[in-house]
């Protein structure tokens, strides 16, 4: 695997392997990479038994990403989220039965949603923001007043509002 300049590396107490291979089996063209164990070196700061997992290095739909094991001092937060963007109702649909199963059910709305280990995504049709950015401000307004209306996405009341 050539490195990417640019990688999230997401933070997990101590489940970021279980993380890892739950979100490498939603997503299509997907793996584990590799998996690094902490060792006996610096235990005094990482209070992590030697062998344990320190990292887990995986791939979702080809973008790269990290899980660090690091313990529970940083936990994930809606400032920062993962977008889906999914063409059809079937994907959306799919993505957010997958990913919001045992999370938090309170967090969802306008396509968001937080999963079982806190992380924040975005599920959403990619013809949103076409239809966001449109110049006819009526068209657009109608678009935000439905989104604003909706937990899980629904690309037909999307268009229904676009189009009047």
């Amino acid at each position: 695997m050539k490195l990417k300049r640019i990688a999230p590396c997401l933070w997990f107490d101590s489940d970021g392997e279980e993380a890892a291979r739950h979100y490498t089996a939603i997503f299509s063209n997907s793996k584990i990479v590799k998996i690094t164990r902490y060792g006996d070196a610096g235990k005094e700061i990482h209070c992590r038994p030697a062998g344990s997992v320190l990292t887990v290095t995986f791939e979702l739909d080809g973008q790269p990403f990290t899980a660090l094991n690091g313990g529970p001092v940083f936990k994930f937060n809606e400032a920062v989220s993962l977008q889906v963007n999914c063409e059809t109702q079937q994907e959306i649909d799919y993505y957010w039965d997958k990913l919001s199963r045992g999370g938090d059910s309170n967090a969802q709305q306008c396509g968001w949603l937080k999963d079982k280990y806190g992380l924040s995504w975005q599920v959403v049709p990619v013809a949103l923001e076409e239809m966001l950015s449109d110049t006819v401000t009526e068209r657009s307004e109608r678009v935000m007043t439905a989104l604003l209306q909706m937990k899980k996405l629904d690309i037909a009341q999307l268009k229904k509002a676009y189009s009047g």
